[in-house]
This record gives structure tokens, C-alpha cells and sequence, in this order.
């Protein structure tokens, strides 16, 4: 099944060739339109558009002063924050490509990055990393310089507050001229590893500000120059990163950062700085749905929307009870990363607001967006038919680093490696990943589907499932559940009670309880990891 993109959506209001061609662009614009009012706000930081556009300046011309070339990678580990948006977008308006880290690596899984990317510099806040700096020149001879994404700094490195200034004094001032632009390389991003070791997908500045484009063609707008949005997300990924803050710079939005979900503090955050739109993960919506301060932390805000990860139903509708419609969304680092939304205009003809959320859906294909569901033999499915999900847009990556591998086909379809079904209003409901199908004598069975009835049994806070191999024709089901605190669970009674549900050769042949579940840090459960656990060579 393939939906037109263009079929319930007006077009952005932007005239094609008014469309910004750089980050640096959608700074400048607003700065000097509104230079006096707030763009970004984090635990040390409030600043302007004019300080936001001086920063990324200072920065930029401090980028070019030590040595870095256009082209030259830059690996950026580092909390959310300020610091993170200035070295993010100096980097651009240097003609860099940036390397997002998570802050939490351990030395070898930064070090396979470094070495992969051919990275000139890194700007980091991991004490391990700046503690090894004498090791990190010595094993990759093209790091020429590490910087402190800090306050302050150790002997004999700078920080990033020492570079800004050092461009600050620069006699040429910020340079011109070669940001990062059309089909040039912007941002190199690490997959989350949630299969194994991280690669790299090449995202050139046309596929971020496509996708950005494509968001702001929605009718009504999502989000306004008025608005401010909430990120309490890892700008490390691209979710936090392009569809969280590059969301916020396109509408001229100021974004209010968190660099640590404390979800009382947080709610307290939404509060006092007047937030109207969050963006976050699964996760945190749930913990804030389990505080008795929620009503009010979310009392100014519009509407929130969730990714990266599948939103529970029951979760729409606690967010619903208190007026918020907590909207899903799909996508993936190669899309830049937005795919699909379940944000849809009302029955006015989306003129006034959206219609409510549907529950289990993320929704329909953004306009420019297309998207195609085919069989094993490549053909288009039937509404209603399982098929892999495959997706076409401006906004697609050019395939992993370093030689644009395993991108795009040659008619420009890319295959997500989704499984998933459109019902009759065109919206599409995921169904599992392709790899994580299991075949049981002959018996297709989907994790998620068993997920999702375990994930309702009373007792149980968590679950997840892979098949392990049980014959040589046949795999069985695993399921790995974390009981709720102060529960003990009886795995017959469990299967007794999904037996309810599901036909007998889905439900598990083993049931293992584990205090918790390895998880990236937008809330995916690492599969690989527990397969790793189960020690079985045979496993999917």
C-alpha cells in the first residue's frame, strides 16, 4: 500500500526559495527579528537570540582558528545543554561535520567512534575521556585537539567557553561562507546499537532541513515563534537532536533543555518557564504520569508528542484526562528522523486544532514523505496486510559512513526494516521489527504482539521477547519480565492468563524474571543484549 503524501495536508506557507539552506540561516533570521527574546534556557543559561547568534559566532571563527578545515569531523560528547547548541551549530557555520557521542560511553565505545569517524576534534564532559586524553592522541594520530565541554576546564586543555573567546578576538570575526549546505555531510550519527555495534549514517544538511520542512507543512503549524518547547531528551540522538531542538530553531520556538530527567523537577520546569510543547520519549511521560503534580506542570501546555519508542494506550489517555492530547510519531536516524505523525487535522478541515490522538497508530506519512508497505517478493500489500515498511523523501540519509553504503535504492526507496499494517484511514500501526520475526514449526509470531499482552498482565512492569533457536526448524519464544515492585509472579499463572490472548504456539516456552531491562537512552529495550544473555548462537 502506498499513501499519497500530499492527500490531507496544505502545504507550507514558505515560498520554496525563501527556505533556509543552512542552521546558521534560521539563527541569523531570528535574531534579527526578535534578538531580545528567549531562545534557549538550560540549568546555567538563558540566552537571547542575539547572545545565541554572538555564541555560535565566537565559536564558529574559534573552530576555524585552531586548525579545523571544512570537511573535518568534530565528535561532540556531552550532556544536553547550552554548550551542546553552540558547539553544535558553530561546527555547521564552520563548514564541520559533527559527531554526536553519548556521554555515557566507556572509553572503547568512544574510541571505535574516534577511529571510525576520523574525527580532528572532541568536545567532551567525560572525566574517563579527559583523564585518556594522552592515550586518545596516541591512538588517533588525526585527533589534534580535545576541548572541555565544561564550565572549566583541566591543565593544558581548553574549554569550549576558552575557544568562543579565542574566535571572540579573531580579526576576521565568524567565517562566511562555508556552512554546511545542500548535499554536503552535516552530521555523522552513530545508530543506538540497539542490534549490535553502532555505524554511522551520513545526514547531509538537505536531509535535516527537508525533514524540518516537511513538519512545518503539517496545517495547523505544531509549533510558532510563541511557543516554547521542552527537550528532555539526549541531543546526542537525532530524536532530541533534529525533531527536538532543530524543530524548536525552525519555528523560531525557544526550547527549554534538561540535561537530566528528574521528573519532579522537571514538572516544576514545564511550570515556571511556561513551556507549551514537550518532546520526550515514552519513559518520561510515564513517570510524570505517575506524580500527583502532573495536572499542573503540564497546566500551559498545548499538546506533547512522543517517539522513539511504542507510546501505550493507556498513557494517551492519562494525558487526555488532564486536557494535554499526547500525540505519536515514527521515524528513524536515517529519516532525519521523522517519518510519520499521528497528528491530524480535525473535522474543521484542520484549520483550528487536530483530532484527538489514535491510540496505537503513529499515524500517516509527513507531505513529502512517502511511504510503501511490500511483501517478501518486494510487492505492495493489500490495507490491512502485514509488509515491510519502506519509506522515500527528501529527508533520507546517503547511506553509512564512509562510503555511503546500504543507502537509498536506485529509484530512492529505503527499506526501515519495520513491519507494519495500514488500517482503512491510512494510518499505519507498527508491528515489529523483520529480524525479530520468529518462526515457530512453521508459525509466524511477532514479539511485539506477545509483548503487548504480557505488558497488560497484572504484576508485570515490563517485558520483552525474542526467539531463541529451539530445533533446527524451529525457534522458540523467551520472554524476560520485570514484576512490579513488591510483586512475585507465577510464570504459569502468566501463561495461563495470556493462553487468553494468544494461541498456544506464541506464548513462551521459558519465562526468565530480571530486576530490569537494558535500555538505550530514549527507552528502547537493547534485544541484543539480552540475546547476548541467553548465550544461544541460534537465537534471532
Amino acid at each position: 500500500m502506498t499513501v499519497d503524501p500530499h492527500g490531507w495536508l496544505a502545504g507550507d506557507d514558505r515560498a520554496a526559495g525563501e527556505r533556509p539552506a543552512t542552521f546558521g540561516e534560521l539563527v541569523r533570521r531570528a535574531a534579527a527579528q526578535r534578538p531580545d527574546e528567549i531562545a534557549l534556557i538550560d540549568a546555567e543559561a538563558r540566552w537571547t537570540w542575539s547572545q545565541l547568534h554572538q555564541q555560535t559566532g565566537d565559536l564558529a571563527a574559534g573552530l576555524v582558528g585552531a586548525g579545523l578545515e571544512p570537511g573535518d569531523r568534530l565528535a561532540i560528547q556531552a550532556p544536553t545543554s547550552a554548550e551542546f547548541v553552540a558547539v553544535y551549530l558553530a561546527a555547521l557555520q564552520a563548514g564541520l561535520v559533527v559527531v554526536p557521542v553519548n556521554p555515557g560511553y566507556t572509553l572503547p565505545e568512544l574510541e571505535h567512534i574516534l577511529a571510525d569517524s576520523g574525527a580532528r576534534m572532541l568536545v567532551t564532559s567525560s572525566v574517563a575521556a579527559v583523564a585518556a586524553a594522552g592515550q586518545l592522541y596516541q591512538n588517533h594520530p588525526r585527533l589534534s585537539q580535545i576541548v572541555i565541554a565544561a564550565r572549566s576546564g583541566a591543565d593544558g586543555l581548553p574549554t569550549v567557553a576558552e575557544l568562543a573567546a579565542t574566535g571572540r578576538a579573531a580579526p576576521d570575526g565568524p567565517p562566511r561562507g562555508v556552512d554546511r549546505t545542500g548535499e554536503q555531510l552535516a552530521v555523522l550519527l552513530y545508530t543506538s546499537g540497539t542490534s549490535g555495534r553502532p555505524k554511522g549514517a551520513m545526514l547531509p544538511m538537505r536531509a535535516l532541513l527537508a525533514n524540518l520542512s516537511q513538519v512545518g507543512e503539517l496545517r495547523p503549524a505544531p509549533v510558532s515563534a510563541a511557543d516554547r518547547v521542552f527537550l528532555p531528551l539526549p541531543l546526542f540522538h537525532v530524536f532530541g537532536l533534529n525533531a527536538g531542538l532543530g524543530l524548536a530553531l525552525y519555528f523560531g520556538a525557544g526550547v527549554v533543555l534538561a540535561s537530566k530527567f528528574d521528573a519532579a523537577a522537571t514538572l516544576r520546569q514545564l511550570r515556571d518557564e511556561q513551556v507549551t510543547v514537550v518532546v520526550g520519549a515514552p519513559l518520561e511521560f510515564a513517570i510524570w504520569a505517575g506524580l500527583p503534580d502532573l495536572a499542573d506542570g503540564f497546566s500551559g501546555v498545548r499538546f506533547a508528542l512522543s517517539g522513539s519508542a511504542p507510546l501505550p494506550a493507556e498513557l494517551v489517555a492519562r494525558y487526555a484526562d488532564i486536557g494535554v492530547p499526547l500525540f505519536e510519531g515514527y521515524g528513524l536516524t536515517e529519516a532525519a528522523p521523522v517519518i510519520s505523525l499521528n497528528l491530524r487535522p480535525d473535522g474543521s478541515g484542520g484549520s483550528v486544532g487536530w483530532a484527538e490522538p489514535k491510540p496505537g497508530s503513529v499515524g500517516r506519512p509527513l507531505p513529502g514523505v512517502e511511504v510503501r508497505l511490500v511483501d517478501s517478493d518486494g510487492e505492495v500489500v493489500e490495507v490491512g496486510d502485514l509488509g515491510l515498511l519502506e519509506v522515500r523523501g527528501a529527508n533520507l540519509f546517503l547511506g553509512y559512513w564512509p562510503d555511503a553504503t546500504d543507502g537509498p535504492d536506485a529509484d530512492g526507496w529505503f527499506s526501515t526494516g519495520d513491519l507494519a499494517v495500514a488500517d482503512d484511514d491510512g494510518d499505519y500501526h507498527l508491528v515489529g521489527r523483520r529480524s525479530d520475526l520468529v518462526l515457530v514449526n512453521g508459525f509466524n509470531v511477532y514479539p511485539a504482539e506477545v509483548e503487548a499482552v504480557f505488558g497488560k498482565l497484572p504484576g508485570v512492569a515490563e517485558v520483552a521477547v525474542l526467539g531463541v533457536s529451539d530445533t533446527e526448524t524451529s525457534d522458540s519464544i523467551l520472554a524476560y519480565v520485570v514484576a512490579e515492585p513488591g510483586t512475585v509472579l507465577d510464570p504459569d499463572e502468566l501463561l495461563e492468563q495470556a493462553g487468553r490472548s494468544l494461541a498456544r504456539f506464541k506464548l513462551p516456552k521459558q519465562i526468565l524474571e530480571v530486576s530490569e531491562l537494558p535500555h538505550t537512552s530514549t527507552g528502547k529495550v537493547m534485544k541484543w543484549r539480552l540475546r547476548a544473555a541467553a548465550g544461544s548462537a541460534g537465537e534471532r
